[in-house]
């Protein structure tokens, strides 16, 4: 009996350790090509990588990370191009962060939002999702998302909803708290999104779909500046439009 009772404890030992494990995903995003006022951009696809880690998050690129530590109430941009950082505290507010002549233009793009659940269904990839309807509004400029969100997440997801999802959206969606809530609305984590909007005149569109959701063991220092990095007092405007 005592040695089932080992056996027992340590099965139940090893999965506590697996469920703990950080999770990664993968997200694959292309935007159309599209010129404004004579000004033309051309078609973009973009790869960006996640970890999650409790009260912890990173997301970004080669050239940029946000990090999100709920925990230690602190959120870094990143910029692995000029190896720099900005640190500032939770909750976000993005004009601490910004120098005075840009932070005036704050009030100009952050987005409005409003969302609705739809009784749709369907299955992307291995989860199976439900769809929302969310309409934004940016200065002035109406778009409209599809989203299909999924709560087959092998991570907590109403943990990463209430600690960290609002900092993720003020940061890298300039949304308003307003905003932020109506994304509440959404119950499951985000697979897949189209996007189309009405810019000027010209047509945008933009799609988003994950591609990878593993649990696995994260780099060191994922949820930090690197070593050796300078830190800054602000971000500039360019740091701004790359995220």
């Amino acid at each position: 009996m005592k040695k089932l009772l080992l056996v027992v404890l340590a099965v139940v030992v090893a999965a506590s350790a697996a469920s703990a494990q950080p999770t990664f995903i993968k997200t694959k995003a292309h935007t159309d090509a599209i010129a404004v006022m004579g000004q033309s951009t051309p078609a973009r696809d973009e790869v960006t990588d996640q970890w999650l880690d409790g009260d912890r998050f990173a997301s970004g690129n080669a050239d940029s990370w946000m990090v999100v530590d709920a925990g230690k109430k602190v959120a870094y941009f990143i910029n692995h191009k000029d190896k720099s950082y900005v640190e500032t505290p939770l909750p976000l507010d993005l004009a601490k962060v910004l120098p005075p002549e840009a932070a005036g233009m704050l009030d100009m793009i952050q987005m409005a939002a409003t969302v609705t659940p739809t009784p749709e269904t369907k299955k992307i990839g291995t989860w199976n999702c439900t769809s929302y309807n969310a309409t934004m509004t940016v200065m002035g400029m109406q778009m409209t998302m599809r989203i299909w969100a999924t709560i087959d997440v092998p991570f907590d997801y109403s943990a990463y909803a209430s600690q960290v999802m609002p900092a993720v959206l003020q940061g890298q969606m300039r949304f308003g708290a307003g905003a932020v809530a109506e994304f509440a609305k959404i119950k499951g984590y985000q697979v897949a999104s189209d996007m189309t909007g009405d810019i000027m005149g010209a047509q945008l569109h933009a799609t988003s779909e994950v591609v990878e959701i593993t649990q696995k063991p994260a780099p060191d220092g994922i949820f930090a500046p690197p070593a050796g990095y300078t830190k800054k007092a602000t971000l500039n405007p360019q740091d701004l439009m790359k995220r």
